[in-house]
Protein backbone atom coordinates (compact mmCIF):
# COMPACT_ATOMS: atom_id res chain seq x y z
CA UNK A 1 0.00 0.00 0.00
CA UNK A 2 1.31 3.41 -0.87
CA UNK A 3 1.21 6.08 1.75
CA UNK A 4 0.21 9.55 0.59
CA UNK A 5 2.51 12.21 1.93
CA UNK A 6 1.06 15.41 3.16
CA UNK A 7 2.28 18.48 1.32
CA UNK A 8 2.77 21.76 3.10
CA UNK A 9 2.56 25.24 1.62
CA UNK A 10 5.69 27.37 1.51
CA UNK A 11 4.06 29.92 3.81
CA UNK A 12 3.36 27.22 6.39
CA UNK A 13 6.96 26.00 6.26
CA UNK A 14 8.28 29.56 6.52
CA UNK A 15 6.11 30.34 9.53
CA UNK A 16 7.25 27.19 11.33
CA UNK A 17 10.93 27.87 10.60
CA UNK A 18 10.64 31.51 11.66
CA UNK A 19 9.12 30.35 14.95
CA UNK A 20 12.27 28.32 15.62
CA UNK A 21 14.61 31.10 14.56
CA UNK A 22 12.82 33.72 16.65
CA UNK A 23 13.04 31.49 19.73
CA UNK A 24 9.32 30.83 19.96
CA UNK A 25 10.26 27.41 21.26
CA UNK A 26 12.60 24.52 20.70
CA UNK A 27 12.53 22.51 17.51
CA UNK A 28 10.45 19.80 19.18
CA UNK A 29 8.04 22.33 20.70
CA UNK A 30 7.46 24.07 17.38
CA UNK A 31 7.07 20.72 15.61
CA UNK A 32 4.47 19.72 18.17
CA UNK A 33 2.69 23.08 17.84
CA UNK A 34 2.34 22.63 14.06
CA UNK A 35 1.77 18.86 14.34
CA UNK A 36 4.70 17.94 12.12
CA UNK A 37 7.72 15.70 12.51
CA UNK A 38 10.74 17.38 14.09
CA UNK A 39 13.07 15.81 11.50
CA UNK A 40 11.05 17.38 8.70
CA UNK A 41 11.08 20.74 10.45
CA UNK A 42 14.84 20.48 10.87
CA UNK A 43 15.23 19.86 7.12
CA UNK A 44 13.03 22.89 6.38
CA UNK A 45 15.18 25.00 8.70
CA UNK A 46 18.41 23.94 6.97
CA UNK A 47 16.89 24.54 3.52
CA UNK A 48 15.73 27.98 4.64
CA UNK A 49 19.13 28.94 6.02
CA UNK A 50 20.93 27.61 2.92
CA UNK A 51 18.69 29.70 0.65
CA UNK A 52 18.95 32.94 2.65
CA UNK A 53 22.24 34.22 1.17
CA UNK A 54 20.72 34.24 -2.31
CA UNK A 55 18.35 36.99 -1.18
CA UNK A 56 21.29 39.36 -0.84
CA UNK A 57 23.10 38.43 -4.05
CA UNK A 58 23.55 41.17 -6.59
CA UNK A 59 21.00 40.65 -9.34
CA UNK A 60 23.31 42.31 -11.84
CA UNK A 61 25.79 39.47 -11.42
CA UNK A 62 23.08 36.97 -12.34
CA UNK A 63 22.04 39.10 -15.30
CA UNK A 64 25.66 39.41 -16.44
CA UNK A 65 26.19 35.66 -16.20
CA UNK A 66 22.99 35.02 -18.14
CA UNK A 67 23.99 37.50 -20.84
CA UNK A 68 27.45 35.95 -21.03
CA UNK A 69 25.92 32.49 -21.51
CA UNK A 70 23.52 33.77 -24.16
CA UNK A 71 26.42 35.32 -26.09
CA UNK A 72 28.35 32.06 -25.81
CA UNK A 73 25.35 30.10 -27.11
CA UNK A 74 25.01 32.55 -30.01
CA UNK A 75 28.69 32.07 -30.87
CA UNK A 76 28.26 28.30 -30.79
CA UNK A 77 25.21 28.50 -33.06
CA UNK A 78 27.19 30.59 -35.55
CA UNK A 79 30.02 28.07 -35.46
CA UNK A 80 27.59 25.18 -36.07
CA UNK A 81 26.16 27.06 -39.06
CA UNK A 82 29.63 27.74 -40.45
CA UNK A 83 30.71 24.11 -40.03
CA UNK A 84 27.50 22.89 -41.67
CA UNK A 85 28.13 25.09 -44.71
CA UNK A 86 31.74 23.90 -44.92
CA UNK A 87 30.69 20.26 -44.64
CA UNK A 88 28.07 20.67 -47.36
CA UNK A 89 30.60 22.38 -49.65
CA UNK A 90 33.19 19.65 -49.06
CA UNK A 91 30.61 16.95 -49.69
CA UNK A 92 29.57 18.61 -52.94
CA UNK A 93 33.18 18.96 -54.10
CA UNK A 94 34.05 15.37 -53.17
CA UNK A 95 30.99 14.12 -55.09
CA UNK A 96 32.10 16.15 -58.13
CA UNK A 97 35.64 14.77 -57.97
CA UNK A 98 34.79 11.17 -57.17
CA UNK A 99 31.89 10.84 -59.39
Amino acid sequence: MSKNRKRYAATFKTKAVLDILSNQGTLNEVASKYQIDSTMLSKWKHAFLDACPSIFEDKRKKDDKLLEKEVYIGDLEKKVGQLTIERDWLKKKSDELLG
